[in-house]
Order: C-alpha cells, then structure tokens, then sequence
C-alpha cells in the first residue's frame, strides 16, 4: 500500500515536472533578430542644364570701328560660343538708312551721336543709345609727304593740293572735318580742293596711295597705317563731340542677347581692347 502511494506520488510529480517545462518553453522570449543594415539612399545624380539656343546677332557698325569690333567678336564668341556675330561695316549715315529700310540689324555701333539721335527720334532704336568710347580727329599726310604742314589751318595752303575728307552729309569724320575747318575760318580755301569720300577708310587709303595731300581722319584709323604721318590733331573745341555709341535696333529680335553683348562692351575686358586699338572709354 506504501509503494503504491509512492509511485502516485512519483506520476504526479513527474506530471507537475512536465507542465512546468511546457510552460517555460511557451513563454520563453524568441532571441531577437539581428538588426538590418540600412542601404544607403542614392544621391540622386544633378539634371544636365540646357543647352543655349544658337543665335545669331547682325552688328552694324561704322569703318572706324572695323579692328576693335572684329576683335571683341572674337573674344565674345569664346565666351559665349552659342552666339554668332557677324557685321556690316559703312558709314554711319549709310547704316542709319539701311535701319531706315528695315535691314535686320540687331546692333546699331555709330561713329557719332547724330545717327543714333536720328534713330531714337524715330522710334528705331530700343530704348537709347549708350556712348561706350570716344575718339580724336587727325590731320594725315603721306609717310614720305615733304609738305611742311603743322595744324589743320595749314591744309588751306596753296602748297597743298587735294584733300580728302568725308562727306558731311552722312560720314561723321566729314562733319567733324567741316566743323574744324569752318571754326578755324578756312572753310572755303579747303573744300575748293576737296575729294569728297564715302568712309573714313576710303580716305586713310587715298592718303597711302599719295592720290591726296593729306586727308582728316580719326586717330584710330590714322595709327592702323604704316604709310602715313600724323601732322595734327583737332582741338576738341572746334567740333561735336567724338564719341561712339551703341544701341539696339527696336526691331531686333534678340533683344535680350543683344543686351548682354552691350554689357560686355563696358566690361574690363572690353576696356583693354578699346584702349589698345586707340579709343577711350568714356565712362
């Protein structure tokens, strides 16, 4: 009876034993997972900027202004390679007309400010015209010339034949010219003996070519030649200011591009170029 009561109590207590382990496997916590590496989040790769829309500027500018013109378009073009600059060249009355007749000129580049004057009267220039350098009037003769001549006065001299000098009506060296001679009162002794010339190159090349005496032109061309002496120069009082102006046509279809290359013209940049070809700035 003894042993029986043993082996009950035995079952009994291996049955509590079992339960208990059951119980400790249940809520025995699961080993927590291994934390998760993070992948890194791409950096998005920056959107290429557009490329400028090619165009293309149409500059009209006077003789005078042939070299610096050319090099600053050379210098602009690196910098701003979707612009193309091409160019016109004549006398400043000669672009006004061809602005007048609706020629697709963006840049307007005068060699005096009657023609740009003229133009913002008639609403053919957008907004005004800025006076970006000025320029000198020179007395030139031959390099090998034996003509004894020292002031613009000088050019009324018997001993001087032929003179040329722009027309007044629509080259500015010819206004100037006029100007210098008529407030030196040798008006009429000098335009007896005239030869009358469509652009301030026509005339540095009749004084090369000794088909002139001497001939008045502006310094900038005049220190381009080799083949020529410059005997005077005028004293700014006897004439209308000298200066160069730039403007864009009200036309113009690129107004904005046209604008930016104006602005280039009054950079530092600019201003060595200008300089080195003869010209001052004016501000």
């Amino acid at each position: 009876m003894k042993r029986k009561k043993l082996i009950t109590l035995g079952l009994a207590a291996l049955i509590i034993l079992a339960l208990l382990t059951g119980c400790a496997q249940q809520t025995a916590p699961e080993p927590e997972a291994p934390p998760t590496r993070a992948e890194p989040t791409p950096t998005p790769e920056p959107e290429p900027e557009p490329e400028a829309e090619p165009v293309e500027l149409l500059i009209g500018a006077a003789m005078s202004l042939v070299d610096v013109v050319e090099a600053l378009s050379e210098i602009y073009a690196d910098e701003f390679p979707h612009v193309t600059l091409t160019h016109t060249f004549a006398s400043s009355g000669a672009l006004q007309g061809q602005i007048e007749e609706g020629a697709p000129i963006d840049i307007f580049f005068s060699a005096a400010a009657a023609q740009m004057r003229n133009l913002e009267e008639q609403g053919l220039i957008y907004g005004e015209g800025s006076i970006v350098v000025t320029n000198t009037v020179a007395l030139i003769v031959p390099i090998d010339s034996g003509l004894e001549i020292e002031d613009f006065a000088d050019a009324a001299l018997d001993a001087v034949g032929l003179v040329g000098v722009g027309d007044p009506e629509s080259v500015p060296i010819g206004r100037f010219a006029q100007e210098v001679f008529t407030a030196l009162g040798v008006e009429d002794e000098v335009y007896e003996k005239a030869v009358l010339a469509s652009d301030v190159r026509q005339i540095l090349t009749w004084v090369e070519m000794g088909e002139v005496d001497a001939g008045v032109v502006f310094m900038t061309d005049a220190i381009t030649s080799d083949e020529v002496r410059i005997v005077a120069v005028a004293d700014a009082a006897l004439h209308a200011p000298s200066v160069n102006p730039v403007g864009i046509v009200e036309t113009s279809p690129h107004k904005a591009e046209a604008q930016n290359f104006i602005d280039f013209l009054f950079s530092d940049t600019a201003r060595a170029i200008f300089e080195q070809f003869g010209f001052t700035m004016y501000r």
